[in-house]
C-alpha cells in the first residue's frame, strides 16, 4: 500500500494527464452517493450527543450559551472530519473495490497492462483525485450540517443564538477549519489508496470480491482511527491555545 501510495502521487504528478474524464466522472458519483447519508448522519450524530445530551447537562447548569465552543470541538474538530470519512468508505470507497476487483477477476487490468496502458495512471489516481477533493468538500458540508444541530438544539431549549454564536466564533479559528478539512482529505487518500490496492489485488472469484471489499472495509477504518488520533495530538500539542474552550 505504501509503494502505491508513492507510485500514485508521482504518476498524477508526471505528464501526460489522461484521466481527466474518468477524475469527473468517479468525483460526481461519489457526491451523489455521499451527500444525502452524510447529511442525515451528521445531523443525527451532532443532534445527540453534544446537541441534546451536553445541551440538557448545560441548561441545567444555566450555561447553554457555551454550547457554540463545545461545538467547536465535536463538530468541527472531529465529528466532521470522521463522519464525512465513513460515509465517503461505505458508500464510494466499498464501490471502488468492487469495481477494480470485477475488472480484476475479468483479467481486465492484465489485458491494459498488455496493451501498454498504465492501470494506476488511468484507474487509480482519477479514484484518489476524487476521494481526497471530495471528501475535504463534504467536510465543510458535514461542518455546517454538524452547527446546524447546534442551533437545532438552542431552538428546541428556547434559548436565544446570540450566545451560540457567540462562544462559537470566539473558539473557532483559521486553524480549526483548515486542521479539519486537511485532516479530511487525508482521510480520503487512506480510503483511496487502500480500496485501490485491495481491489487491484482480489482473487478467487466473486466471493474474492466480497472478502476485498470487507477487508478494504477494515484496514481503512484502522487507519482512519489511528491518522485521526495522530493529527490531532500533533495540532494540540503545536497550539496549546486550541485546548482550552473560551
Amino acid at each position: 500500500m505504501v509503494l502505491l501510495t508513492v507510485s500514485t502521487i508521482v504518476t498524477a504528478l508526471r505528464p501526460p494527464y489522461p484521466y481527466g474524464e474518468e477524475f469527473i466522472d468517479q468525483f460526481l458519483r461519489a457526491l451523489q452517493v455521499c451527500w444525502f447519508p452524510l447529511l442525515v448522519s451528521m445531523i443525527a450524530v451532532s443532534l445527540g450527543a453534544p446537541g441534546l445530551q451536553a445541551g440538557g447537562f448545560l441548561k441545567l447548569l444555566g450555561t447553554l450559551d457555551r454550547l457554540g465552543g463545545f461545538f467547536v470541538l465535536t463538530a468541527i474538530r472531529e465529528f466532521a472530519p470522521f463522519v464525512t470519512a465513513v460515509v465517503v468508505l461505505g458508500a464510494a470507497g466499498s464501490a471502488i473495490t468492487a469495481d477494480l476487483g470485477a475488472r480484476k477477476i475479468r483479467e481486465e487490468l492484465d489485458a491494459l497492462q498488455v496493451l501498454g496502458v498504465d492501470p494506476i495512471k488511468n484507474l487509480v489516481v482519477p479514484r484518489f483525485l476524487a476521494l481526497v477533493l471530495i471528501t475535504g468538500l463534504l467536510d465543510i458540508f458535514a461542518m455546517v450540517a454538524g452547527l446546524s444541530s447546534g442551533i437545532i438544539t438552542e431552538l428546541i431549549n428556547h434559548e436565544s443564538l446570540g450566545g451560540f454564536f457567540t462562544t462559537l466564533l470566539t473558539n473557532a479559528s483559521i486553524l480549526d477549519l483548515a486542521g479539519s478539512v486537511i485532516k479530511c482529505m487525508l482521510f480520503g487518500a487512506i480510503v483511496a489508496v487502500v480500496c485501490c490496492y485491495k481491489g487491484m489485488t482480489v482473487w478467487g472469484g466473486a466471493a474474492g470480491v466480497g472478502k476485498g471489499v470487507n477487508d478494504a472495509v477494515v484496514i481503512s477504518l484502522l487507519g482512519v482511527g489511528a491518522l485521526n488520533y495522530v493529527f490531532t495530538q500533533t495540532l494540540l500539542a503545536t497550539n496549546p491555545q486550541l485546548q482550552t474552550i473560551r
